[in-house]
């Protein structure tokens, strides 16, 4: 076999090679240094005009970004609430917290709406004596919802600014820092979420849909409507406390951990208790009956009620706050039915008188009748309705339960006959009422319970008590509930009790419709229904 011929070398070409070599290198080298000079000649260019811009800005030192707020120190400056910026402020120096609602820069100003819960507010940053570009062009580039701290002077606005809240006054901002910058994207515009429902602006519209609200919860409680919304919610709460604590009743706070269903039934919670089983409360029924038989006569609670009912309906939650009152009574319980009826007069009267700004807030949004009531309150028998629907063409018998459908049409033709949104229907099947009902003493099929409505809507189930133990172990053998477990309820009942009777409001379900909400989600802070465990 031929061996392969040896490689030749060339005389010189590594020599050549290392030459080539540094003449590239010293060409990128060059090359970066002229480089890296024009990057100097840059930045100290830039640099030298910031230093310009800084020694040239008048506004310097009175807007930018504050530091983290960790409690650092305690001054004596006096905030000022949009709400209170009225025609008596012109004139007046004002410090200010709120969100930046919107801002919008033309030339050498920018105007901006300050929001403080439902208020809204005008300012503008306009260039002038100590109010720089630089100044205008920060107020131009904040992002809205941030928290902003404003100080400037209240002047009367020239013409009324009917997109605010304050619509005399506008403030000549001065100051103005960012407190907690909010991310630039939104979930959503504030503006669409609190667009009306019945809008009659020109251009396609863009709404937000309920699961994005209720997704975005806390961007969608900042809209001035629901800020109203709850505050309205809060009133109901707190007229019914003040009136019935002025009638003589003490508030309670009852389990909602139960070793029985309240209602009985399936449409109940159970939870693990250490070894055993445990409910979550359906009802503060018991306990409340429990609390009249220890001598505390009239008694009410505000707390959560749970019910698992497999219901996604616009009225229904799997937990909402229960308005529960009971008390004991002489002859005949429509004693507690007019101190129940009395207490839902004083709040529609409260609630026209003492937030009519609310309501009006509310109705621009969701545009609804303002809710009529009568003074007392009409009261209808159970029979009488049921042959108002009959009239109207429905079958339903004389023991049957009301369906949906039905108390909405009763609910309209109860408000063309009597002109009222509020009624009681008195008088229920006993078959279709709990196990502690009490039986009508004339009637065996009827019971002494009632149900009160707004806008066709139940709102409360009542009734008189069983308050003698005999006949309660009888009832509830009858709905086959584990009188074990009842046991402590039973009892109650044998040292000498009271006749009683009361019974629960839905809280959200009252706002709604006083409102004429469509949705029972729209009147819940964060709802939980068969499809919703968050936010």
């Amino acid at each position: 076999m031929a061996e392969p011929e040896p490689k030749q070398e060339i005389p010189g070409k590594e020599e050549t090679d290392v030459s080539v070599t540094s003449k590239k290198g010293l060409k990128k080298q060059a090359k970066q240094a002229k480089k890296d000079e024009r990057k100097a000649q840059t930045a100290a260019k830039l640099q030298s005009e910031a230093t310009a811009r800084d020694e040239q800005d008048v506004s310097k030192g009175n807007y930018g970004t504050l530091p983290l707020a960790q409690s650092q120190e305690k001054t004596v400056r006096v905030w000022t609430p949009v709400k209170d910026l009225t025609s008596s402020k012109v004139g007046s120096t004002v410090l200010i917290r709120a969100r930046l609602h919107n801002n919008r820069g033309t030339g050498n100003m920018c105007f901006l709406v300050l929001r403080n819960q439902h208020y809204t507010v005008q300012a503008v940053v306009a260039v002038g004596t100590g109010v720089s570009k630089q100044m205008v062009r920060y107020s131009t580039d904040l992002n809205k919802e941030s928290i902003i701290d404003v100080e400037g002077t209240v002047s009367a606005a020239p013409d009324k600014i009917t997109g605010c809240s304050q619509q005399d006054v506008e403030i000549a901002v001065t100051k103005i820092f960012c407190v907690s910058l909010s991310q630039p994207q939104l979930p959503f515009q504030i503006e669409d979420a609190m667009r009306p429902e019945t809008s009659t602006e020109d251009g396609p519209q863009v709404r937000v849909n309920q699961d994005t609200r209720l997704d975005n919860r806390i961007i969608d409680l900042r809209t001035m409507t629901n800020q109203a919304i709850f505050r309205i919610e809060a009133g109901i709460c707190r007229l019914f406390r003040e009136h019935l604590t002025s009638k003589g009743f003490v508030e309670i706070h009852t389990p909602k951990i139960i070793s029985a269903a309240s209602e009985g039934g399936a449409n109940v919670f159970e939870v693990t208790y250490f070894k055993g089983q445990a409910y979550l409360a359906q009802s503060p029924q018991l306990y409340k009956q429990m609390a009249l038989t220890a001598d505390f006569d009239r008694v009410f609670t505000i707390g959560a009620v749970f019910r698992a009912e497999d219901s996604n309906t616009h009225r229904h939650l799997c937990e909402f706050v229960g308005l529960d009152v009971e008390m004991t009574f002489f002859e005949h319980y429509h004693e507690v039915l007019q101190v129940i009826g009395d207490m839902f007069i004083s709040i529609f009267k409260g609630l026209q008188e003492q937030y009519e700004q609310e309501l009006d807030t509310v109705k621009k949004q969701y545009p609804a009748e303002s809710f009529k009531f009568l003074e007392p309150s009409l009261i209808l028998q159970y029979k009488e309705g049921i042959q108002m629907l009959r009239e109207a063409g429905v079958e339903i018998g004389d023991e049957d339960d009301l369906s949906t459908p039905s108390e909405k049409l009763l609910g309209k033709l109860v408000k063309e006959k009597y002109g009222t949104d509020f009624y009681i229907l008195d008088k229920y099947p006993l078959a279709v009422r709990p196990f502690y009902t009490m039986p009508d003493p004339h009637d065996p099929r009827s019971s002494n319970s009632y149900d009160m409505f707004m806008r066709g809507e139940e709102i409360l189930s009542g009734a008189q008590r069983i308050h003698d133990p005999d006949l309660l172990i009888e009832r509830a053998r009858h709905h086959n509930i584990d009188l074990q477990k009842i046991k402590a309820y039973i009892d109650s009942f044998r040292y000498g009790a009271p006749p009683h009777g009361g019974g629960g409001i839905g809280l959200e379900r009252v706002c709604m419709l006083y409102l004429g909400l469509n949705n029972i989600r729209k009147t819940s802070l964060f709802p939980r229904d068969p499809k919703r465990l968050t936010p």
